[in-house]
């Protein structure tokens, strides 16, 4: 198969790359429009580093073919803070420990994203099971957990 024309917007930017029809999704992202935040980790969807928004639906990159996101609006991690700035999640995640390596960090903030978009006051338990297809090898989880549950209460603006 040749290449293909793909246009999609990206972050609010629209975008058009010629690659090759089997090009993952987020190879696109990373070597052609080089937004390195969407991480390539186990390659086969199990591992979350890759997640990003797809027409405001958490999808993995890695089992996505680019062609296939043609016409749609793709969010990655860059596109969740404010020109200069952080969004309340990221801030959260600095503030409450969410962070280590940070390898596995836009995975779960675009969890988290697609959770708190959903449900603005989620539980222990609703965020732990948002974020269970992601994951991480420093954290032990219960400092994403609570960068989570503290950006819900932020944004609710308690």
């Amino acid at each position: 198969m040749g290449k293909q024309v793909i246009k999609l917007t990206v972050n609010g930017r629209l975008e058009e790359v010629e690659a090759p029809a089997r090009r993952l999704l987020c190879d696109l992202l990373r070597d052609d429009l080089v937004l390195t935040g969407t991480k390539r980790g186990c390659e086969t969807g199990t591992c979350g580093a890759c997640s990003v928004m797809v027409d405001g639906r958490l999808v993995k990159s890695c089992l996505m073919l680019a062609v296939q996101a043609r016409g749609s609006s793709v969010t990655t991690v860059e596109g969740l803070a404010p020109a200069g700035g952080l969004s309340p999640l990221q801030q959260c995640f600095a503030a409450h420990g969410g962070l280590q390596c940070g390898y596995c960090t836009p995975g779960f903030l675009m969890a988290a994203t697609a959770l708190l978009a959903e449900n603005p006051d989620p539980t222990e338990a609703q965020v732990r099971e948002a974020l269970d297809g992601n994951l991480c090898r420093c954290t032990g989880y219960a400092g994403i957990v609570a960068s989570v549950l503290a950006a819900a209460e932020k944004l609710r603006g308690h």
